[in-house]
């Protein structure tokens, strides 16, 4: 997990390589030693989180905020209390408004029955501004085929590849987010982008404006170098906004995500699942929660998952279906 600055709230990279998946789309091995329910301690490569038969999240509240999940490889398999579902992954985002209150769960499906079920993700929350913090939830897909991609060659020919998930680059506009969102005002410069330098790539990352804050999450590679010096692997690096930043990477292909927003300016309380502006409405949302489940949970499971089968969908609380 990576801090970050207003008006996001965290960001998480997951990494997984679990191993084929069994019949129920779970590991295909034993899963002793582990800490069934809360297992997030590294084991063979993967980890089951708070799943106890499937990795992944079964069914939990939010409040206040919104959900980005960026799945670069594998798949998620969403459910939420309003009825609505979905599965996405391998370059899909799933934009999800919290708002007045939702339970959803995020598992990872093991499709795979003859080979590996490698998964990685980033999943990076977005606060609310006050006035929006009780937002009708909402989910919206972005689908990879609809995501942009600008790349770049440097004098000597080496591309730097730029996929644009929320806000603009180079005239490329992401697809819009959920309509409440912070980012949903251009205005707000939310920027959300991941960047991949091949070995040996240089590339500037252009200025925004001074009152932005933007992070640079350098999470796979080596030797790279950011305004001249030497950045470690797996770093988070504060950036100035308002400033042209060169970037190098010398030792091989660097991959990296950019966050980028206007800072709401308001008070950040958070307890687990649910951010708002004071303790009084953390206490609100924990009775609300208590007393109504936030509309309850109509699945079979609290770790719902799809048909091994399913292709990626999208099935809205109105009925309305889609696929890419």
């Amino acid at each position: 997990m990576w801090p970050t600055s207003d008006p996001f709230i965290f960001c998480v990279h997951h990494l997984d390589h679990y191993p084929s998946g069994n019949d129920d789309m779970g590991p295909a091995a034993s899963l002793a030693g582990r800490t069934l329910g809360q297992d997030f301690t590294v084991k063979d490569g993967w980890r089951m989180y708070h799943g106890e038969r499937i990795p992944g999240f079964p069914a939990h509240p939010h409040r206040g905020f919104e959900t980005v999940t960026i799945v670069l490889e594998g798949f998620v398999d969403h459910s939420d209390s309003h009825g609505a579902a979905g599965r996405y992954g391998n370059g899909d985002v799933q934009w999800m408004t919290a708002g007045s209150g939702l339970q959803h769960c995020e598992m990872f499906p093991l499709r795979n029955q003859d080979r590996d079920n490698p998964l990685e993700l980033f999943q990076i929350w977005l606060n609310l501004p006050e006035k929006d913090k009780f937002a009708q939830p909402h989910f919206k897909m972005l689908w990879a085929e609809n995501i942009p991609e600008v790349k770049h060659r440097d004098e000597q020919g080496r591309t730097t590849t730029v996929k644009v998930f929320a806000g603009s680059f180079a005239g490329e506009s992401a697809p819009d987010p959920a309509p409440d969102s912070w980012a949903a005002e251009p205005a707000n410069g939310v920027n959300i982008w991941t960047i991949r330098m091949e070995k040996g790539a240089r590339w500037t990352l252009p200025a925004a404006g001074a009152e932005m804050h933007r992070s640079l999450y350098f999470y796979k590679g080596k030797n790279l170098s950011v305004a001249g010096m030497d950045v470690d692997s797996y770093q988070a690096i504060e950036m100035l906004s308002d400033q042209d930043v060169i970037l190098e990477s010398s030792g091989e292909d660097a991959f990296l995500l950019m966050l980028q927003g206007l800072p709401i300016n308001e008070p950040v309380v958070q307890h687990g699942p649910f951010v708002m502006n004071s303790p009084d409405e953390i206490q609100q949302a924990i009775r609300d929660y208590r007393e109504t489940g936030f509309g309850g949970w109509p699945w079979d499971r609290y770790d719902q998952v799809h048909p091994r089968d399913q292709v990626r969908f999208a099935r809205y609380n109105n009925g309305k279906t889609e696929t890419p």
